[in-house]
């Protein structure tokens, strides 16, 4: 697989994000995940995205087995910015944001510990603490860096200001936001001023949480699936964005390719530094994402998916509004 900056971090094209195997959409079998790790691996990926509350802490402990023979081919990226209280189980215990510098310390110590390596490649802010200036953050991020014990730094969600004022103390090497077809906030302010100042850009849900896939049928989730909870995924609001989909579906059609393959390409051909982080909990759909590294789209079949899928044509939030307010627009 060809490979892209972050910043200065060199990784896969494609990175492959974790979160799904322990957290929000059910999980997968230790034993199935640990092979579909390796089959990305194997398949030229070398860019695993996880975080703290992935489980919580179950998902970098399953990075940290799965990768443990390979850690040294590649690149763990690995967030911090919850509150997770000991009591409850999965999202019952994220409570609040908290990114206090003795918090971030303490965060990264165990997660070295959990992920059994000695260093994070890349290390993000998850959601921005309002009581914590992002300059303190970056400023007890950087002595990590000084340290070895993280050598790129990241943040998810944030604004534009927000990332100059970031990137004045110290260099940052990837923002992380939702950002597709069916999510593309981000080119309002956020990825122009990564690109101005040489920042990476790493789209998470890149293909829609699944609804890209065209294979979406909500009535089939699980019951504790994360996706219940979102407005994008009522009845009302799929049913209004199922003409979008059918669009995208014969494009796929022309082309002898998946929707979600489409989606996909159509990232990589927005900026050469885009390093798109699709979840993929069986080795069918871990192959197919990878497929979609070597289709090229034109500008004008690029420019026509950007014409259909507009911000004001998709129904619904993304987020319920307790978490949209925890992101920067």
């Amino acid at each position: 697989m060809k490979t892209r900056l972050l910043g200065n971090l060199q990784v896969s094209a494609f990175g492959l994000g974790c979160m799904g195997m322990s957290f929000a959409y059910g999980g997968a079998p230790k034993p199935d995940a640990i092979r579909t790790l390796r089959a990305a691996f194997d398949s030229g990926v070398t860019f695993f995205d996880t975080a703290e509350v992935y489980g919580p802490f179950e998902n970098e402990q399953l990075l940290g087995e799965a990768l443990a023979p390979i850690r040294d081919r590649v690149q763990i990226a690995t967030k911090f910015g919850f509150a997770i209280r000991d009591e409850g189980t999965g999202i019952e215990r994220m409570h609040g944001v908290d990114s206090r510098p003795e918090h971030i310390r303490d965060v990264v110590e165990a997660s070295l510990r959990r992920l059994r390596t000695d260093r994070i490649d890349l290390l993000y802010q998850h959601r921005l603490d309002p009581r914590v200036p992002v300059e303190e953050v970056v400023g007890a991020m950087a002595k990590l860096v000084n340290e070895g014990k993280v050598l790129h730094l990241g943040l998810c969600e944030i604004s534009a200001q927000t990332l100059r004022r970031a990137h004045a103390v110290h260099p940052i090497a990837a923002v992380q936001s939702e950002y597709s077809l069916w999510s593309r906030d981000p080119e309002r302010a956020v990825l122009p001023t990564a690109r101005e100042l040489g920042i990476g850009f790493v789209p998470y849900s890149p293909l829609g949480r699944g609804w890209l896939t065209g294979k979406m049928n909500v009535a089939s989730l699980a019951d504790n699936d994360f996706r219940r909870t979102l407005p994008r995924f009522s009845e009302k609001a799929m049913a209004a964005n199922q003409m979008l989909l059918g669009r995208l579906c014969e494009m796929a059609n022309q082309k002898s390719a998946t929707p979600a393959q489409i989606a996909l390409a159509w990232l990589l051909a927005q900026d050469d530094h885009i390093v798109p982080i699709p979840g993929a909990r069986r080795l069918t759909h871990l192959q197919e994402n990878i497929a979609a590294a070597e289709i090229t789209l034109t500008r004008t079949e690029a420019d026509q998916l950007a014409a259909i899928f507009t911000p004001d044509a998709i129904d619904g939030a993304r987020y319920p509004a307790g978490e949209l307010a925890l992101i920067e627009t």
